[in-house]
């Protein structure tokens, strides 16, 4: 009761992942808590400006709104029944992003695959630039070898000079032995 008086009752929002040409990744629905009036918060949704925590329905996590593309309100986006989306005068295609996924901060890519008759579209992590640097690193004809003079900076020197001048704690430099006399 007392939400609805300040006008800061729950926003339910579609919530997009990312947006691309003609397709849209959708999230599914979730709910934004308002920590100012309605009126501003809604402004904000539309203009792609609102920053703040996002209940995601299904799976119950609190995600922050700066991992999504947009934050619709459920009457500015419709769904129809051949999964398009209807949203800022235009129609999308309309890929489902998996919960694995709300949290993956590069670009997603759209895989087909069939339910019962029908075909839909599921997005997932567009690892190819990751694939790409690996296979660089692994590149059989490219041998890296370290300089002789670089010590591994786990293994004490034998003299207890180290490469950068200073010496090994454990023993005294050369020529400095401990005195006996304490002084």
């Amino acid at each position: 009761m007392l939400k609805w008086l300040t006008g800061k009752q729950p926003i339910p929002v579609w919530v997009i992942k990312q947006i691309d040409d003609g397709l849209l990744h959708l999230c599914g629905q979730a709910i934004v808590e308002p920590q100012k009036k309605r009126s501003v918060v809604l402004m904000e949704l539309h203009e792609r400006r609102y920053q703040g925590a996002v209940n995601m329905a299904s799976g119950g996590l609190v995600l922050n709104s700066r991992l999504f593309a947009a934050l619709v309100p459920l009457d500015a986006l419709e769904l129809d029944v051949q999964a398009q989306a209807h949203w800022q005068g235009r129609t999308w295609l309309v890929s489902q992003v998996p919960q694995r996924c709300w949290t993956f901060e590069g670009p997603l890519i759209t895989q087909r695959q069939r339910q019962d008759d029908r075909e839909l579209l599921v997005s997932c992590e567009d690892i190819s630039d990751i694939r790409r640097q690996v296979k660089a690193s692994l590149d059989p004809s490219v041998v890296t070898f370290g300089s002789p003079s670089n010590e591994h900076p786990l293994i004490a020197p034998r003299d207890g000079k180290h490469t950068d001048g200073s010496y090994d704690s454990r023993k005294p430099p050369k020529g400095r032995g401990w005195r006996g006399d304490d002084n």
